[in-house]
């Protein structure tokens, strides 16, 4: 069983990943960078980073531990439609609806976005004087519906489908089985899985397993939710991967990789092995962090999380003359 202290360590990969919008700082770091990005970043210029992150989550997940879901599904949402830019953290405007907007990603948690903007003022409050980043910048535009729609394999999608739209961003089988088994927490819609359920019932999902989803969904469009891992929805462990091996997975996308005899052997291995799926998705989480990195010149840190800095003047002066101000100090 996974211990709170190592799940945070795990939502900690998923935040740092994510952009953050964190304010104005400066690397002085030499450790090794992957694809523009530093393992030390925050070292010299914000140490304190993770430890504010971890103990406010802690906070967060002792209240309500659905949280934990919501959060790690918003960087997955953002990661794999155009790089963790953030972009589906800003609102849309006059030219467009946002990410946000796009079906896929309307069941979104509010909460999710709350909580980011909220990490975001703490680390604002700790951070040092410095000058421009070096680090992972934040998006200047949000994808189309078309493009999110494109990037986001549905829950009804089979295993081929996976392997084929996740291959585009270099994951291979382990990393998609891996990523997959973020699904050992949180809860799902009546309507991402009832198409397994009628009109006819697919074969391949366990008689028992099948009758309890049909008293919570008793139509196809029913509006009620279920957990996405009936042993330990609250946990986030390998149960997940022992549901699949009992046919006891929700989602097409979840059953058929033990299906296919491309993941099956994945599937197995992490429901017999829990530190070995923790090590494998710890691997992927990173990999998946520096899809389509920003760095240098290209994007912004944005002020406010889901505004564009040149959609408000306001804080553009704040952040010019917070660097003006940088600047005397030196």
């Amino acid at each position: 069983m996974a211990t709170a202290k190592s799940f945070t360590r795990l939502l900690l990969i998923t935040f740092l990943s994510l952009s953050f919008c964190f304010s104005v700082i400066k690397a002085q770091s030499s450790a090794p960078i992957v694809n523009g990005l530093s393992w030390t970043f925050y070292k010299s210029t914000c140490p304190k980073v993770e430890s504010i992150i971890r103990k406010q989550l802690k906070k967060v997940f002792k209240k309500d531990v659905g949280q934990a879901a919501g959060l790690l599904r918003l960087h997955f949402h953002d990661c794999f439609v155009q790089g963790c830019d953030a972009s589906v953290l800003l609102d849309g405007s006059a030219s467009g609806p946002s990410e946000q907007e796009a079906p896929p990603n309307l069941s979104l948690r509010k909460e999710a976005f709350e909580i980011i903007d909220d990490l975001r003022e703490r680390v604002h409050k700790e951070r040092p004087d410095y000058d421009v980043p070096l680090g992972r910048r934040d998006g200047l535009t949000f994808a189309t519906q078309n493009v999110t729609l494109a990037n986001l394999p549905a829950p009804t999608s089979n295993t081929t489908t996976l392997l084929t739209s996740l291959a585009t961003k270099n994951f291979d089988a382990t990393d998609v089985v891996a990523l997959s088994g973020g699904h050992t927490i949180g809860i799902s819609h009546c309507s991402s899985f009832t198409n397994r359920l009628y009109p006819t019932q697919d074969p391949v999902m366990d008689k028992t397993f099948a009758n309890d989803l049909k008293e919570i969904c008793p139509t196809s469009n029913s509006t009620n939710t279920t957990v996405l891992d009936i042993r330990s929805p609250n946990t986030f462990d390998n149960k997940y991967y022992v549901n699949l091996v009992d046919r006891e997975g929700l989602f097409t996308s979840d059953q058929d990789l033990y299906t296919d005899s491309r993941t099956k052997d994945i599937v197995k291995g992490f429901a017999a092995n829990q530190s070995l799926f923790f090590e494998q998705f710890v691997a992927s989480m990173i990999k998946m962090g520096q899809l389509s990195v920003l760095t240098g010149g290209n994007g912004e840190i944005r002020a406010n999380c889901s505004v564009r800095n040149s959609d408000n003047q306001y804080l553009v002066t704040v952040v010019e003359e917070d660097l003006e101000s940088q600047s005397e100090l030196r």
